[in-house]
Order: structure tokens, then sequence, then C-alpha cells
């Protein structure tokens, strides 16, 4: 599995998000080192637009020996499709850095279901009933690479998998929690979003492998 974690610093809500510091780390360090504690085998990349408004990022990562890729700013879906195809990956698992505390022990669980259920697209998003910003997706190359050559509108290439969510022609499962949770938000969109998320943090540190169920 190829871990693709898309982020920038330029977001237009809220710029330099995922740079902000919590208990002295940026929290982008936060979301790498909590998907690295999930258990299977997997490779984790940071894939960031090209330019010069990424620079203190990539420093960042480049830094603690992060993999980095860097790729189109708008086509997110050409970026994904090209870092996938650069480390040669059959599955790859989407996670956007807007979603910090995505939750180890629950990408576990999904990976297990896309692996016994031998579909071509998983997600537990669509319909949501997990809390905003835990939003894990899991694909294989074959529908990625269908996508990146069909494709044709600007959403369809700014977020990578709405092209894949309506063909008829894969196999799709959408994964839902037992408790519908989607009114909660543990997603990094504005400066309020960061005062709620770092008292998630700060409450639970050292500890960094606390799950959805216990911040609940």
């Amino acid at each position: 599995f190829l871990i693709i974690v898309q982020a920038r610093q330029n977001s237009v809500r809220f710029p330099n998000k995922i740079i902000k510091k919590v208990c002295g780390y940026p929290l982008i360090y936060f979301l790498i080192n909590r998907l690295s504690l999930a258990n299977f085998k997997k490779k984790i990349v940071i894939a960031i637009p090209k330019g010069k408004e990424n620079f203190i990022l990539k420093k960042l990562l480049l830094k603690n020996n992060y993999n980095v890729f860097s790729g189109s700013e708008k086509n997110v879906l050409e970026r994904y499709y090209k870092c996938a195809k650069k480390y040669n990956a059959k599955n790859i698992i989407r996670i956007t850095s807007d979603c910090p505390l995505v939750d180890p022990k629950l990408l576990e669980k999904l990976v297990s279901i896309y692996n016994k259920k031998r579909i071509d697209y998983l997600n537990n998003a669509n319909p949501p009933s997990f809390p905003d910003g835990l939003d894990i997706e899991i694909f294989n190359f074959k529908s990625l690479k269908m996508a990146y050559l069909n494709a044709k509108d600007r959403h369809e290439k700014e977020h990578v998998t709405p092209y894949i969510k309506k063909n008829h022609n894969l196999k799709k499962y959408n994964f839902k929690n037992i408790k519908d949770l989607s009114n909660w938000r543990f997603t990094l969109d504005y400066k309020e979003d960061l005062v709620v998320i770092k008292k998630m943090i700060e409450n639970f540190y050292p500890r960094i492998d606390f799950t959805f169920e216990e911040i609940y």
C-alpha cells in the first residue's frame, strides 16, 4: 500500500494550517507519525504542489527524511497518478493533510476489509458516518489510471476520486460507523478548528496513538 497524503501551504481558508505547531511540532508531523502506526506493509509519501509557495513545507518534510513528491497544484488527480506510478503502487490510500487525526486503528480496519472484499474502491465518507476529518479512501492503481486517462472536468481532477465514485464498472464499498457521528468535526479548515484539535492532542500527549473513540 502506498499512502499518499496530499498537502499544501497555500490553503485559501487557512494558509499554513498544516505547519502550525502543537506541543512543539508541526501538525503534519502528527498526521504522518499516526499513519505510520497502522500495522500493515506500507510506504507514506507526501504529495505537494511544485513551486516556491510550498518551500517551507517541503523543507520541514525533508528535514525529517519524509518521502516527498512534487506535482501539479491544480490537477491533484495527475499528482496522485504520477506519484503512484513513480513508487510502482498497486494499492493507494488517499489521505488529505487537513485530517491530522486520521485514526491508525480505523485505517487498519479499512485495509483489512479492502483486502477481504477484493474491491476497486473503498471509503468511509460517502455517505459520511464518521466525524469529519477521519476520511480515508483506498483504491487500486487500475482505477486511478482509469480516472487519470478519462476524467474531464475540473472537479474530477481537483478531488482525485469523483470519476472512480461514479464509474459503474468498478466494485466499490462504503464502510459505515455503528453510530452516525458525521456532525462531529475533527478536521482542520478554519482557525477555530485548530483550537479544538490542539486541545485533543494536548489531552493525550505524549501519546499519539489515541483512537477517535477515545476522543469521543
